[in-house]
């Protein structure tokens, strides 16, 4: 069976190290089976292979975490590269145990391969955050690259100065070295004092930009990215600097020659509940990322996964609020001063929703509803709203006066007459959203499994034209 949101059966997908090669991309990820009694501490490096988004191959454990009394309990992000015929993996090793022992928790730690399944750790290679400037247990992520002009191998890491307010000392530290061995530590690489950190740093070239791509949790927990035409900066946010929302984080990027992904995690709730608190890891969501003529970077699905849910299921929707033109594909209702939906009873736990919305003037909000019961009183819900020129996500009943789910809204370019598009991809729990292949959102559906699904519009007109695809 197809797996369009990857994740282990015995644990979670955290952080993913993309690499590519021989028509395969090479996904090594950290693990974590969420059960300390039955698998121990600590969290090792798997390894994943796939060549089209769907189906995956696992390769297992790669890269093995180390014991309580060893720096790489926790072998956390970092980046893969290779060298004429040897692979070099550059990790944080990580013991939460380390500080009351009066030891440094975090390291850059070095393993070496010949074919990526089994690796030799150099532990005579790892080092720590100079004690003069940086803080001592904020040193992690490691990104390594050849910089040709300068004629040297550069990492980027997640670091913490000493100075400055708190909330405010993350930056993206530098070190340079000729050997992959030994590393000198330099001025930041970029040290806006905007970020408790800058976690998960990512760095490519795409004709004339250079593209930084960061995580932060501190005034949001989201993936970032900025935009500069030298490495020197300065670091430039677009308008929308983000891929997607709360339920998408920690994505590296990597490209297979032509088209360049970003690879990132949906993660799971405490309780499998849709009020639980976001966890770390859950399952894998990769995103194509297209450029801009003005540099700008937009997210659609990938071709492979639109591709896989194709086979067409009947809508077969019917006038549930107001009243509905219905024929077809097509649904159309007036409701200047109401709430109208049309509604089908049935909705796969996997599939696929094409929805083209053509909405009218002063309308103040449409989309599709999901998992909905016949009544309409529960179910989610991705609403478009013109006035407020963004896509947020809703689910009903809910606790508290919020309107939708913060953390889950994405600003979206909507004109009334102007024909929108939303792909939405479900997978179990798992709710990928693209608008007119320039946006992403994702989400998670936890308390209503089943249900049917529908369209609304709430005071105002809209035309839609709706298709429901299954593998």
């Amino acid at each position: 069976m197809n797996d369009f949101f990857y994740r282990p059966a015995d644990g979670v997908l955290a952080d993913v190290i993309p690499f590519y090669e021989d028509g395969e991309f090479k996904l090594l990820y950290l693990k974590d089976w969420r059960d300390k009694e039955n698998f121990g501490e600590g969290t090792p490096w798997f390894l994943l292979g796939t060549k089209d988004f769907v189906n995956y191959t696992e390769y297992g454990e790669v890269l093995p975490r180390g014991g309580q009394s060893e720096q790489d309990l926790y072998i956390y992000t970092g980046c893969i590269l290779k060298v004429g015929e040897l692979y070099h993996i550059f990790y944080t090793g990580n013991n939460f145990h380390y500080p009351a022992q009066g030891k440094l928790q975090q390291a850059v730690m070095h393993a070496i391969s010949t074919d990526l399944l089994h690796w030799t750790k150099l532990p005579e290679d790892a080092f720590y955050a100079p004690a003069d400037r940086y803080e001592q247990h904020d040193w992690r992520d490691p990104f390594v690259f050849w910089n040709e002009e300068a004629g040297e191998y550069w990492m980027l890491l997640a670091a913490r100065l000493k100075e400055g307010p708190s909330r405010r000392r993350g930056c993206v530290a530098l070190c340079a070295s000729k050997d992959l061995s030994k590393w000198e530590v330099r001025e930041p690489f970029w040290a806006p004092s905007l970020y408790t950190t800058h976690e998960c740093p990512d760095l490519f070239r795409m004709g004339d930009w250079w593209y930084l791509v960061y995580s932060t949790f501190s005034d949001r927990t989201v993936t970032h990215y900025r935009m500069s035409k030298s490495l020197a900066g300065p670091w430039l946010a677009p308008e929308n600097d983000t891929f997607d929302n709360r339920a998408f984080y920690a994505a590296k990027t990597w490209t297979d020659g032509e088209r360049r992904y970003a690879f990132g995690w949906n993660p799971t709730r405490e309780g499998e509940h849709d009020e639980g608190t976001w966890q770390w890891g859950g399952n894998l969501v990769v995103h194509e990322l297209a450029q801009q003529a003005d540099g700008s970077l937009t997210v659609r699905m990938p071709d492979p996964v639109r591709a896989a849910m194709s086979r067409r299921a009947d809508a077969a929707l019917h006038e549930a609020v107001g009243s509905w033109r219905i024929g077809g594909d097509t649904a159309t209702v007036e409701a200047p001063d109401s709430f109208a939906a049309a509604a089908a009873v049935s909705l796969p736990s996997r599939c696929r929703l094409s929805v083209t919305v053509t909405f009218g003037a002063d309308t103040r909000g449409c989309g599709v509803l999901l998992r909905t019961d016949e009544t309409l009183d529960r179910g989610y819900m991705l609403r478009l709203e013109p006035g407020r020129q963004r896509l947020v996500f809703d689910r009903w009943p809910r606790k508290g006066d919020v309107p939708f789910e913060v953390g889950l809204e994405r600003p979206v370019a909507l004109t009334p007459g102007v024909a929108c598009r939303l792909d939405v991809v479900i997978d179990g729990t798992v709710c990928e959203v693209y608008v007119d292949d320039t946006v992403a959102m994702s989400a998670r559906l936890y308390d209503h499994r089943e249900g049917g699904w529908g369209l609304f519009v709430s005071e105002g007109s809209a035309s839609f034209e709706a298709v429901l695809l299954e593998p």
